[in-house]
């Protein structure tokens, strides 16, 4: 039985898939004959910037080599470029003058750089970047040149850019609107992008409109239309792209933009069908990968008569990877009725995160620095899902990581099983309603981020996983103090903390100690220290003075300012937190260091609490450790003077001493409250004034 004759003109990503899915389905239906005017096999074009930046090679970016077209009997016809259609006669014929007969015709030309009308473009040294030879060009002229621009800073301009930086060129982007890939990102997500491509070399001259390109058979530079100039000796244009539709609609097959084509992907000529960046569906033609699979695979199946959905268009998205630059946009980010779902920025971690909604809808998502919701938030706009299912925000999702027997509420030892078992049986709704139920934040508030997280994510398990409640286990027995008691140190510190010396008139630790139903009239040298301590930082009345809690706090600073550092007191802040602290009662000896500079001998980040300069400021980090085990500390948070820099500081002492155990270094302080717990009370301005005033008031 003989077979139909299937042929693909184009040998790029869009044809070539659309074949690998036919040969996946039905792979002795078709004889098929590929036809490519490059001179090699099937490549990946996403990833040309990474050859132009020397992480790949031509080879890297092979999607099919020789070898897979000969394995399945494919005939590709190399360097050709058909030039005519006979729809009557069903064949083609290229401009060598080759005649290929076919019973069905795949058009999946693709597109050409669009190369905007100005004056000079005809220019040497004047090109687009869209193949392999581009990228050769490039390198080559990257051996004598230096200075190049680059016109268009969509996404396709910041990788050639970033690409003439690897080759040693200095690279300008010129853009003509007034932030960078504005057709995907807002003006935030851009102008940290801005900054980070900045860092890197890259310069930008943006709401600029290039004139003409200047020079006489060599380009010289560009003239913009506000009379200023650049110099440039390669100019690389990179403003779009237009569909190859020109052998279409010549061959008398509809066309608009690009070749016209319904929800199976077929042109309005009998067994000729059309795919990729050449196609206009449903008046819109896509220039991106997974919407070009997409109809690919819908083609496939028409092909090989197999039941399938009709292609009902996709939902653009990009990403962007930039030497450690991850930028994500998908859908809509702006238009008439667009609102902001949720809107996060880190300063610190360098992130970015918004997400539109229109009518209740997720409609669109910007990532900036970290992009692994971006799967997850495609989904989302793809569906058009409501707003109700976007992703916790990371407070939430700290309270999801944060174990069921966590202490949430130090002050009042409650714990997020005893937090959420009171939510879902009460039917508890507000914060306030539960710290009236549980006490949690009750006392100094600093855990109320938590309670409100925890409160929605409960909600949340509920609401997904319909009437069904969340399953918590049974609360371990703590550790006793001692063997005078049963009592671990959570019950006994919210004990010690409802305990006031001086109404219930207790004069000695021997009637605590019997109030407490103690097994030893004096206790031992093991928990009168704890009880001491924790009587002290709940605010009782001092009355066994003969014990002391540990009072340690070792400062550090470097006298020797290195050649990096920054124009600071690194000794005078030191001094301050010093005589600030001093006789303070701490759960565990506290070793704190002040680094005029990261190349001090002081290292801030191996301190129980870390104080290093910066261009920013300070940096104030916590839960470091020298010694074994060698831990570095989180950043808590930056602040532009010494006072706010103190300040933090003495708000995370404080919180450590209100909340860490007796005997509990600061390092595992930290990693039994979870450090974005912890950073998240701190940089609460309020509580973070209150709690450095606290600490204040108890020395």
């Amino acid at each position: 039985m003989s077979r139909s004759k299937l042929v693909i003109i184009g040998n790029g990503m869009a044809g070539v898939k659309c074949v690998e899915e036919i040969i996946a389905l039905e792979p002795d239906t078709y004889e098929i004959v590929i036809y490519g005017n490059e001179p090699r096999p099937n490549y990946n074009r996403i990833m040309l910037s990474k050859v132009l930046q020397g992480e790949h090679s031509l080879q890297d970016i092979i999607i099919n080599d020789w070898t897979w077209y000969a394995e399945h009997h494919i005939r590709l016809c190399i360097g050709e470029t058909v030039h005519r259609i006979d729809t009557r006669g069903k064949y083609i014929e290229t401009e060598s003058g080759l005649k290929e007969t076919y019973d069905v015709l795949i058009l999946a030309t693709g597109s050409s750089p669009f190369i905007p009308p100005i004056p000079g473009m005809d220019k040497e040294r004047v090109m687009s970047f869209r193949t392999i030879d581009d990228c050769t060009r490039m390198s080559d002229y990257s051996k004598t040149y230096r200075k190049a621009a680059v016109i268009g800073g969509g996404l396709l301009g910041l990788e050639a850019a970033r690409g003439l930086l690897h080759l040693g060129m200095e690279a300008v982007v010129v853009h003509n609107a007034p932030y960078i890939m504005n057709r995907q990102l807002d003006e935030k997500a851009a102008a940290m992008l801005q900054q980070e491509l900045e860092g890197q070399g890259m310069s930008f001259l943006l709401a600029k409109n290039t004139q003409k390109i200047t020079g006489r058979s060599q380009v010289q530079g560009l003239q913009f239309t506000d009379g200023s100039k650049l110099e440039a000796q390669v100019v690389i244009v990179a403003v779009g792209i237009r569909p190859n539709v020109d052998l279409a609609r010549r061959s008398g097959i509809a066309t608009n933009r690009a070749i016209m084509v319904d929800d199976y992907m077929r042109t309005n000529v009998s067994d000729i069908y059309a795919v990729g960046e050449c196609a206009e569906h449903r008046g819109i033609s896509y220039g991106l990968v997974a919407p070009l699979y997409e109809q690919g695979k819908v083609l496939a199946r028409t092909l090989c008569g197999q039941e399938t959905s009709e292609y009902k268009g996709s939902i653009p998205y990009s990403q962007l990877k930039v030497s450690g630059v991850d930028v994500f946009s998908a859908g809509e980010i702006s238009g008439e009725g667009m609102q902001t779902a949720i809107q996060h920025l880190d300063g610190i971690q360098g992130t970015y995160k918004k997400v539109l909604m229109q009518a209740g809808k997720v409609r669109g998502a910007i990532l900036f620095g970290d992009t692994t919701e971006g799967t997850a938030l495609l989904g989302l706009v793809q569906r058009g899902a409501d707003v109700a299912e976007l992703a916790p925000n990371p407070a939430e999702m700290a309270a999801a990581a944060l174990p069921a027997q966590e202490t949430v509420c130090a002050c009042n030892n409650v714990t997020k099983a005893a937090i959420m078992k009171a939510i879902q049986e009460q039917g508890l709704e507000t914060a306030d309603q539960v710290k009236e139920q549980t006490k949690a934040s009750g006392s100094c508030g600093g855990c109320r981020p938590m309670v409100v997280a925890l409160l929605k994510h409960t909600h949340n398990l509920k609401n997904n996983g319909g009437t069904g409640v969340v399953a918590i286990p049974d609360k371990p027995a703590p550790m006793p103090v001692c063997s005078c008691t049963d009592l671990g140190h959570a019950e006994l510190k919210g004990i010690l903390a409802d305990i006031n010396v001086l109404e219930t008139g207790l004069p000695d630790i021997s009637l605590i100690l019997q109030k407490l139903g103690w097994g030893s009239e004096l206790g031992c040298s093991v928990c009168r220290p704890v009880i001491h301590y924790y009587l002290q930082v709940s605010g009782g009345t001092m009355v066994v003075r003969e014990i002391e809690a540990h009072s340690e706090v070792q400062v550090r600073w470097d006298d020797q300012i290195p050649l990096s550092s920054y124009a600071i007191d690194a000794k005078g802040l030191a001094a301050q937190l010093r005589e600030s602290w001093i006789g303070a009662a701490m759960p565990s000896p506290v070793n704190m260091g002040v680094a005029p500079g990261p190349g001090s001998l002081v290292s801030a980040l191996v301190q129980d609490i870390g104080l290093l300069a910066s261009p920013a400021g300070w940096e104030i980090y916590a839960g470091g450790h020298a010694e074994h085990p060698v831990k570095q500390g989180g950043l808590i948070g930056v602040a532009e003077t010494e006072v706010q820099a103190a300040t933090l500081a003495s708000a995370c002492l404080q919180w450590y001493r209100q909340t860490a155990w007796y005997d509990e270094p600061l390092w595992a302080w930290t990693e039994r409250l979870g450090f974005m717990s912890i950073r998240e009370t701190l940089l609460d301005d309020q509580l973070q004034k209150e709690l450095a005033a606290t600490l204040q008031a108890d020395i």
